[in-house]
């Protein structure tokens, strides 16, 4: 089948939902696909030659001023869009609340294509009013008309889904777990010299971009309060984590995956303090490497099996203090067993996998296309 993907950046933008597109994308084309991925062109485009790529010329004006990316396609990108939504089997829309899935999701229904909406994230509680009163506008205006009229929705978090629940969906709702490619996130030696990390220290590592939502000043309160610990900050953004003129900070910089997965070996545990999460990649690449993980209750909750090893705490961006003295608690309450941290690996390898999502979203779109096919 011909399936078209729609996100708001290619996946070398660096955020979770593209990532995730993007697996998912080279696991529909291993699975027999043909995909198709439309993104704003603000970034590196994919290579891999098992999927055709659309380049939507975008301007984004919000990412800068607050840090919340919303490509706007230029109206030749709209009629190129449209264009691909035409040719495509099926189109696969992740979240509803950008302005690429928007347009996706009209054109869709103009030529009665089915849309498979993977919607990953609920509300944000952002620290200023202003952005909270915004965005449970837009979810209420834009996110829950386009749950109603999606052919099928899949949830990758139980939180997302209860979030939603009231709304009501054309189809019962699937959750379907992000995969994990378990050929790089898997148990293994620490290699803490390549990282210039002590040897002899607890280390706790961060990845994500550094932006106000990820929780980066829960970071710097907690590097403050917790000098006995090295703290190992992986990622990119408007945030400079080497201005707090902390001395247990270091900051890595942009990984490659293959990086990533030698600093979870590396370290005691991944700390990702973060808001308006669904279930973040980087946490269930973390269990995959038997990494224990403090991390927002809304993330603990995704998976409500694998929250019986993530450590939940509250979260309050507007009271960063307080948030890291709540990590601190977890991180002394925790649990650094070996035999703890095998069973969770093994229970992230046995259940979060690219090749069984394809599958099921494969699935999805030939009922869609051919009801007798169910």
């Amino acid at each position: 089948m011909r399936l078209l993907t729609v996100t708001h950046f290619f996946e070398s933008h660096g955020g979770g939902i593209e990532r995730v597109a993007g697996e998912l994308c080279r696991a529909l084309a291993v699975a027999g696909h043909q995909p198709v991925w439309a993104a704003s062109d603000a970034d590196e485009r994919p290579s891999d030659p098992r999927i055709e790529v659309l380049p939507l010329a975008c301007i984004n004006p919000t990412e800068h001023l607050t840090g919340l990316p919303m490509p706007i396609p230029l109206p030749r990108s709209i009629a190129a869009l449209k264009r691909a939504v035409s040719l495509a089997d099926a189109v696969i829309v992740h979240d509803a609340l950008y302005a690429t899935s928007l347009a996706a999701a009209h054109f869709a229904r103009c030529l009665c294509k089915p849309v498979i909406l993977v919607q990953h994230i609920a509300a944000i509680p952002f620290a200023g009013s202003f952005l909270r009163m915004l965005m449970r506008a837009a979810n209420r205006l834009v996110t829950q008309p386009m749950l109603c009229n999606a052919d099928q929705v899949i949830f990758i978090s139980d939180t997302v889904r209860a979030h939603f629940a009231h709304v009501s969906m054309r189809r019962s709702p699937r959750l379907i777990f992000n995969g994990v490619n378990t050929d790089l996130f898997s148990p293994g030696n620490k290699l803490r010299g390549a990282f210039g990390l002590p040897e002899n220290e607890r280390v706790a590592v961060f990845v994500g971009r550094f932006v106000e939502k990820k929780g980066l000043s829960v970071l710097r309160e907690l590097a403050r309060m917790r000098p006995d610990i090295s703290f190992a900050l992986a990622g990119f953004g408007p945030i400079d984590p080497a201005a707090w003129g902390l001395p247990n900070i270091r900051v890595l910089g942009r990984l490659n995956r293959g990086m990533v997965a030698d600093l979870f070996r590396s370290a005691d545990l991944l700390i990702l303090p973060s808001i308006g999460e669904g279930y973040p990649l980087v946490i269930q690449e973390a269990m995959a490497c038997g990494l224990p993980v403090v991390c927002g209750e809304e993330s603990a909750r995704a998976d409500p099996v694998a929250a019986n090893w993530l450590h939940g705490v509250p979260v309050d961006l507007a009271k960063p203090t307080l948030t890291a003295q709540h990590v601190v608690r977890a991180i002394d309450d925790m649990d650094f067993e070996p035999e703890n941290r095998r069973q969770m690996a093994r229970y992230a390898v046995s259940n979060y996998n690219w090749a069984g999502m394809a599958a099921e979203v494969g699935r999805i779109a030939s009922s869609l296309t051919n009801p007798l096919a169910q």
